[in-house]
């Protein structure tokens, strides 16, 4: 072979020409970091099941997750984590020349199969499956100078106008907020004023399924209708309930003489969801966020 082109110098010159110029028509489209991600491709599944310990999650959740997504494609390992403030994490490692897009979507359609065998909370608040690499490509920290926000406030910011943005940008596979605060309606009961009442917290948990909900309300002149009908009038009935009073009204037992509502064995108030985490940056209440790219993505220009 090299005694070849050592014949034919204007051949071997021509080939040359080509791979210099092959190489700089490819340069723009290659990924770019400064220190490029080697690893192998990872899927990672995430879950919350509000109010369970560790032990629970992992027996409820993990374990089912675990044994359905074993077997996909390419897998070589799974790695997983349960907390105690009912988080799931779930990472499968697949061979290098596996392709990442296609490893997701076997990870989603064994996750759907499994959906059916997690409990209730979990399939309400859903699982999440993402493609990225394992690194955080950029990081911040959001609060407030004068302390005029708290945390709940710049959570929920972050989280309606900030979060949903930066996940449009090319090449950010996801967002994270850390010390989140997401808004949410918090039920404090009494167990004496409960236990007095023969009541349970089963029984406000279905109270509260049962009229705290977005219901059709249908039609009033519908079809079919007599012939004299001129008119055909939507019914919008209250639904999902959004003020603390609102919950506060809620009956959870009725009898002959009275009824027993929300306000008579707790008190409601708007605060957040979870607050098994917290974050402080210079010595201030903080809500910080971490942006992770994709496995295939152009480092350089994502923290642009």
């Amino acid at each position: 072979m090299v005694e070849f082109f050592i014949r034919r110098p204007i051949f071997a010159t021509v080939c040359a020409l080509l791979i210099i110029l092959a190489g700089l028509v490819s340069i723009p489209t290659l990924p770019i970091a400064q220190f490029p991600t080697l690893a192998p491709p990872q899927i990672t599944v995430l879950s919350n099941y509000i109010g369970a310990s560790a032990q629970v999650v992992e027996t409820a959740v993990t374990i089912p997750l675990e044994q359905q997504i074993n077997g996909a494609q390419g897998l070589k390992y799974l790695s997983s984590s349960s907390g105690n403030d009912g988080t799931s994490q779930i990472i499968a490692t697949f061979d290098l020349n596996r392709n990442p897009d296609l490893a997701a979507v076997d990870v989603q359609n064994r996750v759907n199969i499994a959906m059916g065998r997690l409990p209730a909370e979990v399939k309400q608040t859903g699982v999440t499956v993402i493609k990225s690499a394992a690194n955080f490509v950029f990081g911040a920290a959001v609060y407030s100078d004068n302390g005029r926000y708290d945390t709940a406030f710049i959570s929920n910011y972050l989280d309606v106008y900030v979060r949903d943005s930066l996940k449009r940008v090319k090449g950010v596979a996801d967002c994270f907020i850390f010390g989140e605060r997401r808004f949410a309606m918090r039920l404090w009961l009494d167990p004496v004023r409960v236990a007095s009442r023969g009541l349970t917290a089963s029984d406000i948990v279905n109270a509260l399924r049962e009229q705290n909900v977005q219901v059709a309300a249908g039609q009033v002149g519908q079809q079919p209708a007599p012939s004299g009908q001129a008119f055909q009038i939507s019914v919008r009935a209250v639904g999902r309930l959004s003020e603390p009073g609102e919950f506060e009204n809620i009956i959870i037992k009725a009898t002959p003489d009275t009824a027993v509502r929300l306000r008579d064995v707790g008190r409601v108030e708007l605060g957040a969801e979870d607050y098994a985490s917290s974050m402080q940056f210079n010595g201030q209440d903080a809500v910080g966020m971490g942006i992770t790219q994709l496995s295939d993505a152009n480092a350089l220009e994502v923290d642009r």
